[in-house]
């Protein structure tokens, strides 16, 4: 199998999406560096006049007006600095968060599949972080590079009006310096781009220790967590110290190749002014007039290994804005306006590794308004079938239909606004519980609110809570008891009125008392809808219109409760062994 090519976002590439998109804001930062830099040149200038004219013929007059027009060049250069932040920076950090949103956008579009192979706290360093490096192309960073490339040339053009051969002489450790520095650029490149990845890697499992706090405490595992963390940050820290060793030798090849330059323009034009052919005041122009330029070299290093970090950080976020989304535009067009509530599996097959079948040739009808159950031993491919029926999944061969019309060609949002599902293992969010029951219809009634949440038997205990519907649960509801939790799920999915409904071991975390008021709510709840009921309680689904027997990813039996019963076949014994215990 070819290995897949690593994209990688070119210098022409991110000026045609990020940069020319802002052409007239990196205009106008151009305007005020270029009108910076010119005002540096009035110092270096004036101190030449000063040196040769108005000290030697003693011009006090013109003395003043020397010193006024230094002032006005300074007040000029920070001026220009104070808009090149207003205008530069501030719109940086607004183009950040833009393609924050942008990518946390595409990431929510992507296949559930792509989330069970992904830790969500690489996915939040990939939406938060890798973004932050093109504050370097839009902000300042790249204005200060065209500034100091402006700087660079004006100044060239000065020194060598000066004295050409002392121009020729610095111009040589600044060309060996340039090679360095583009070489040292190719090889920090990819290290950024790893960073991202272990940085990714590092925040995912801090994430995943914080969640799972109360796990790492019981089985007094914190050790362990502490040296796999240490090994996270020490992959981190040898990846920066690579990027630092480069930096640094880049920088102290300029140090010692400009210091090679400034100690032989020392002694040129030490020579050229006992020589004669060179004054006192002409000598400072050039230091100055070299130190501009040098300045500008000096820091464009710097600058473009932000740029090269900010470009690594756009390889890892183009990789992620290329991926295919679940909702592919060509193949899912056809959108529904109504549904009955029909879906048959036809002859369908799925597998999550190649040639590593879950289900095999599976085929039934789910009537619209009908339950049919799910059940069989762990890992029989019961949630597979769920996750197929939910849209979650795409069958690898076979047909999967609601109201005759096929699944997979089916705009998703389209189909999952009729969809309601209860999983075992319910995910709350942070905040109230009124904003959890609220979340599939935020704009419902308090009428309909209430009535969800009497329906579940929420106001069962929240009614004994101070702040009733509007007490606050902790992150994914940890201040609520497991049933308490699953209620507050099945109120969500009333509240959202679907057609068709996925329980999948809704009933898993309630005691008995709580079942028994949680059974006549999903009573009520399934009637006139299509649902599929995974359970492992048998007890909970004996009024089922069919029941599928799941074994090794195939349908053993159907029936109803007491068609299988009378069978005695696998149903009968999973039934008389629940019934047993």
């Amino acid at each position: 199998m070819a290995k897949k090519k690593k994209n990688k976002v070119s210098i022409g590439k991110a000026f045609k999406t990020i940069i020319w998109p802002r052409r007239n804001l990196v205009f106008i930062g151009l305007v005020l560096i270029i009108i910076s830099r010119l005002a540096s040149l009035v110092l270096p200038w004036k101190t030449k006049v000063l040196m040769d004219e108005i000290i030697p013929k003693e011009q006090k007059g013109e003395l003043l007006n020397l010193v006024l027009i230094v002032v006005a060049a300074i007040l000029v250069q920070a001026i220009t600095s104070f808009l090149l932040t207003k205008i530069l920076s501030v719109q940086a950090q607004f183009l950040i968060s833009e393609l924050r949103a942008q990518v946390q956008k595409k990431v929510l579009s992507l296949p559930i599949s792509f989330f069970d192979n992904t830790k969500s706290g690489a996915l939040v360093s990939r939406i938060m972080s890798d973004v932050e490096g093109v504050r370097n192309l839009i902000g300042t960073g790249l204005v200060q590079l065209v500034g100091g490339t402006f700087t660079a040339i004006v100044s060239l053009f000065i020194l060598i009006s000066l004295n050409p051969w002392m121009t020729l002489f610095v111009f040589i450790p600044l060309s060996i310096f340039g090679v360095i520095a583009l070489k040292a650029f190719k090889y920090i490149r990819p290290i950024f781009r790893k960073r991202g990845v272990i940085n990714a890697e590092v925040t995912g499992r801090l994430t995943e220790t914080l969640a799972g706090v109360r796990v790492i405490k019981g089985f007094n595992a914190e050790q362990q967590e502490n040296k796999s963390f240490e090994e996270g940050v020490d992959r981190l820290f040898q990846n920066v110290k690579k990027s630092l060793t480069a930096t640094a030798f880049m920088t102290s090849s300029s140090t010692f190749l400009l210091g090679v330059a400034t100690t032989g323009i020392l002694g040129m034009g030490g020579y050229y002014i006992i020589e004669g052919s060179m004054t006192i005041g002409e000598f400072l122009f050039f230091t100055f007039i070299l130190g501009l330029m040098i300045a500008p070299i000096v820091q464009m290093s710097n600058i473009g290994s932000q740029l090269t970090e900010a470009l690594a950080g756009l390889d890892r976020t183009e990789e992620l804005m290329n991926m295919t989304p679940e909702q592919n535009e060509q193949t899912r067009n056809l959108p529904l306006t109504s549904i009955k509530g029909d879906i048959i599996f036809n002859d369908v097959s799925f597998e999550y590794e190649e040639e590593k079948q879950v289900i095999n040739n599976v085929s039934f009808e789910a009537k619209a308004g009908s339950v049919t159950a799910l059940v069989g031993s762990s890992g029989s491919g019961k949630s597979t079938i769920a996750g197929l029926a939910a849209t979650f999944l795409n069958p690898k061969s076979g047909l999967i239909t609601i109201d005759d019309v096929d699944l997979s060609k089916v705009k998703l949002s389209d189909y999952r606004k009729y969809l309601g599902v209860v999983l075992q293992d319910e995910f709350l969010f942070e905040g109230s519980i009124r904003q959890n029951i609220l979340f599939p219809r935020p704009n419902a009634t308090e009428e309909e609110l209430q009535q969800a949440a009497k329906a579940a038997y929420v106001n069962e205990f929240t009614d004994r809570f101070d702040e009733g519907l509007d007490t606050l649960i902790g992150e994914r509801g940890v201040k609520l008891s497991g049933g308490q939790r699953q209620r507050i799920a099945i109120a969500r999915a009333i509240l959202a009125n679907p057609k068709i409904i996925i329980l999948d071991e809704a009933t898993s975390n309630l005691d008995t008392e709580s079942e028994a008021l949680i059974q006549k709510s999903l009573a009520e709840l399934m009637k006139g809808r299509t649902t599929f009921v995974i359970a492992h309680r048998l007890s909970t689904i004996r009024k089922a219109d069919q029941i599928l027997v799941i074994e090794k990813g195939e349908i053993a039996e159907r029936g109803t409760h007491d068609d299988l019963i009378e069978k005695e076949g696998r149903y009968f014994e999973l039934y008389t062994y629940q019934a047993r215990i």
